[in-house]
């Protein structure tokens, strides 16, 4: 079955760097389409950074320049490189899949979700 195991959370001063990791197995890692999402307190979830099948990254407005999503297809990894962190990003962070459509369609909806890391960032 689909697993995701997200690693790396913590807490950090502000202007602070945080590495978040996933570790994904269950599926065909290569042909999928994977994210970053997370949740403050009290707020719903928001997806923060995705990446397609073909590695193209994308991010929400307020991270892009700070946050860095990468795929590695050889260690079914996706990792996010969070720098120059701000209180308002602290969150459960979550790692994300979206299975890939048949016939090169895209992917379905992120449908599977980690257990998520927690990252504080204080002033």
């Amino acid at each position: 079955q689909v697993q995701l195991v997200e690693s790396g959370g913590g807490s950090v001063q502000a202007g602070g760097s945080l590495r978040l990791s996933c570790a994904a197995s269950g599926f065909t890692y290569s042909t999928a389409c994977m994210a970053w999402f997370r949740q403050a307190a009290g707020s719903r979830r928001e997806w923060v950074s995705t990446v397609s099948r073909t590695g193209i990254p994308n991010y929400i407005p307020s991270v892009r320049g700070r946050f860095t999503i990468s795929k590695d297809n050889a260690k079914n990894t996706l990792t996010l490189q969070m720098n120059s962190l701000k209180n308002e990003d602290t969150a459960t962070y979550y790692c994300a899949a979206g299975l890939p459509r048949p016939g090169g369609g895209g992917c379905y909806p992120y449908g599977y979700f980690g257990q998520g890391t927690r990252v504080t960032v204080s002033s």
